[in-house]
């Protein structure tokens, strides 16, 4: 019994005294660390290099200013200046008078499609009621028009029947007689472009996209420089890219001063300014380059309007040209009619009315419109637009 006691006390003792280092173990506080070393200060790792400048640098043997050795002279150091850009010549437009005849063998290439075919139908030995049908398909496929074809045939019908015996001399009589009654030669095919005491001469170039409308607005410029004229161009066609470039290009030839806005800006502000500009430089003459709309849309049209508007606050207009293209024939006039119910047209400008054309649209637009044709566009030359004469127009049609 004694040794259980014992055993049992011997375990209690041992216990507690485990206990007591363990207790004491939480309670004691931790030591500070010990403070830290001096850190060893490192250069930045270098950015990379390519080349001889990857390899490590080596020392070197350096040099002081008073070693090294220096020049005993130095050459003086010149500075070149930039060239200069120098302006694109003033070219001396071709002149107007007589331009349409240097330029007949152009427009006879059309005569196959009227002068030629009406001359070889009228000589036949007998003029039938078929070979009349024939004549009346060439004035019609031609583009001369219904109403003048019928007018034409019946003429002809009627001095042909009193003549009797044709030479080739008197049918060419004949047929021009006729052709210059039809094409007219009492109308007044003047440009006005005469600048008064107050104000400039001020043409407005309206027209569908694709006619030509601002190439021909500078060969007009190109035209009217060559008669003496000092000119000024609007170009208040800001919607088509490059368009203002491309009248400015024309202009600097002939030595025009262009106005011109930003792309996309408001036309009828861009020819306002033209006619100011044109007032106070002095200038003869302003044409305004308006934007090419097609005609079935109305808002476009509109515009069209608002520029003229705009324009007539310094002063009437002098003319408003209409730029047709020859070749659409009569879609041509379909265009014209549209447009003069907007502007009041004043002329008509004929483009490619070359090889490619049918001449009657001459004849045909007149009568749609009442108004003259006073210029045509025999070519892509810059000197290719001329003041239209009838009998020079005739004479190339039927030919020599």
């Amino acid at each position: 019994m004694e040794i259980v006691i014992l055993a049992v006390v011997i375990a209690v003792v041992v216990f507690g005294a485990l206990g007591g280092l363990l207790i004491g173990s939480r309670r004691r506080k931790p030591l500070p660390p010990a403070p830290p070393k001096t850190p060893d200060i490192t250069a930045p790792p270098a950015e990379p290099h390519v080349g001889e400048e990857a390899e490590t640098p080596r020392d070197e043997e350096r040099r002081t200013i008073e070693e090294v050795d220096l020049p005993e002279s130095s050459a003086p150091v010149v500075v070149e200046e930039p060239p200069t850009v120098e302006a694109p010549p003033i070219e001396i437009p071709e002149p107007t008078a007589g331009r349409l005849v240097r330029l007949r063998a152009r427009l006879s290439r059309s005569q196959n499609a009227l002068g030629k075919g009406l001359l070889t139908l009228l000589s036949r030995e007998h003029l039938d009621d078929e070979t009349w049908e024939e004549i009346e398909d060439t004035l019609l496929t031609a583009d001369v028009g219904v109403l003048p074809t019928q007018e034409l045939v019946e003429r002809l019908r009627e001095r042909v029947r009193v003549l009797g015996t044709r030479t080739p001399e008197q049918l060419r009589g004949l047929l021009r007689e006729e052709l210059l009654t039809l094409v007219g030669t009492d109308m007044d095919r003047t440009v006005r472009t005469e600048p008064e005491s107050t104000k400039p001469g001020i043409v407005m170039v309206v027209g569908v996209n694709g006619t030509g409308k601002t190439t021909t607005t500078g060969k007009l410029a190109r035209v009217l420089v060559a008669d003496g004229r000092t000119v000024v161009l609007g170009a208040a066609d800001t919607f088509r890219a490059a368009a203002a470039d491309q009248l400015q290009t024309w202009g600097e030839r002939v030595g025009a001063y262009t106005v011109r806005g930003p792309e996309g800006g408001d036309p009828a502000s861009v020819a306002f300014d033209a006619v100011k500009e044109c007032k106070e430089m002095g200038y003869d003459v302003v044409l305004i380059d308006t934007a090419g709309r097609l005609h079935t849309k109305t808002g476009l049209m509109d515009e069209l309007g608002k520029v003229k508007r705009v324009v007539e606050k310094h002063a009437p207009l002098d003319e408003v040209l209409l730029v047709l293209d020859a070749t659409t024939g009569q879609n041509g006039l379909v265009q014209a009619r549209v447009f003069a119910e907007v502007v009041d047209i004043t002329g008509i400008v004929l483009t490619k009315l070359d090889g490619t054309a049918k001449g009657g649209i001459v004849v045909a637009v007149q009568r749609e419109l009442g108004v003259p044709v006073k210029l045509v566009g025999l070519g892509e030359g810059a000197d290719d637009l001329a003041p239209f004469e009838p009998e020079a127009f005739v004479d190339a049609l039927i030919g020599d």
